[in-house]
């Protein structure tokens, strides 16, 4: 039976938008914790290109699940989802009120909604799909993908070979497409769940986007990245923000390219995440 006085309340929206300011609000209006469902800043060597909340902010109201694995440990959505719903649980214990706040769609579902059952997956067509990928490219796996199931590929990250990948298995050996399988059966949480998302028009949400990338550099991401350059090929360093100065460090671009590209590529993040979006019945709030 659900506890109608245990309430998440979930702000997701596009990066840049203000959501870990509207989180530490509504945490300290309710004297409670913050629990991050950002996929990128799970990882402790990941700090200035993942834009984790400046220290300050973490000290005013305590957030879980920010920079608590290495890049060299194995983590994804379904461990995710168990340490979540764990934490969550030992939090209601003595809160009534919980804030989850991110930028991954697909773990906020995650924690909301459960994880989908997807068929087994033959190894000898993660194998042939895998050295297909290796000798075509990002744009022939995107290229598939888009053309064997365009809604998934509406919102997913583009440039996330493993989750394009994953996809494209699930669709060769199923014959549907993934989207089909997205929360057949939605799991019922024993909690109340209210979406809330910040209202802010295309062009301001660019610029504030250009502008954090432009604060990022001028922390020292470069140095960041040249620090990560060993571990470039690890799936938690394949992200907006890495990928592009690592195109730098290797004399493939200019930095000032590096920069626009970052730009740009967070634009495109944006999108994607705005899209996701219109999957929740959202409670809007105005951006000051």
């Amino acid at each position: 039976m659900k506890d109608t006085k245990k309430k998440l309340i979930v702000i997701y929206g596009p990066t840049a938008v203000g959501k870990t300011s509207l989180a530490i609000k509504l945490a300290l209006k309710y004297n409670t914790e913050i629990i991050s469902a950002d996929s990128r800043q799970f990882y402790k060597e990941m700090k200035i290109g993942t834009a984790v909340p400046e220290p300050q902010e973490l000290a005013t109201v305590k957030h879980h699940f920010i920079q608590h694995k290495s890049i060299h440990e194995n983590y994804n959505v379904g461990l995710f989802e168990k340490d979540a719903i764990m934490k969550i649980d030992e939090l209601f214990k003595k809160h009534n009120t919980l804030v989850m706040v991110g930028g991954s769609g697909l773990y906020i579902d995650a924690v909301c909604k459960g994880l989908d059952t997807f068929p087994d997956i033959q190894e000898l067509v993660r194998t042939e799909l895998r050295e297909q990928f290796e000798k075509r490219g990002l744009q022939w796996l995107q290229n598939e993908v888009k053309n064997v199931d365009p809604q998934f590929y509406a919102s997913a990250d583009t440039n996330n070979h493993q989750r394009l990948l994953r996809c494209l298995e699930v669709c060769v050996q199923s014959g549907s497409t993934f989207s089909s399988f997205k929360n057949s059966e939605q799991k019922i949480r024993p909690f109340d769940i209210e979406y809330y998302s910040i209202r802010i028009d295309r062009e301001s949400l660019y610029q504030r986007i250009n502008n954090r990338v432009d604060i990022m550099v001028e922390k020292g991401l470069l140095n960041e990245v040249k620090s990560l350059a060993d571990y470039q090929n690890l799936n938690a360093l394949k992200t907006v923000g890495y990928t592009e100065f690592f195109q730098y460090l290797k004399d493939e671009i200019t930095f000032e390219r590096a920069i626009e590209l970052v730009k740009q590529n967070s634009r495109r993040y944006a999108k994607r995440q705005i899209t996701w979006l219109k999957r929740y019945s959202v409670n809007w709030v105005e951006i000051q």
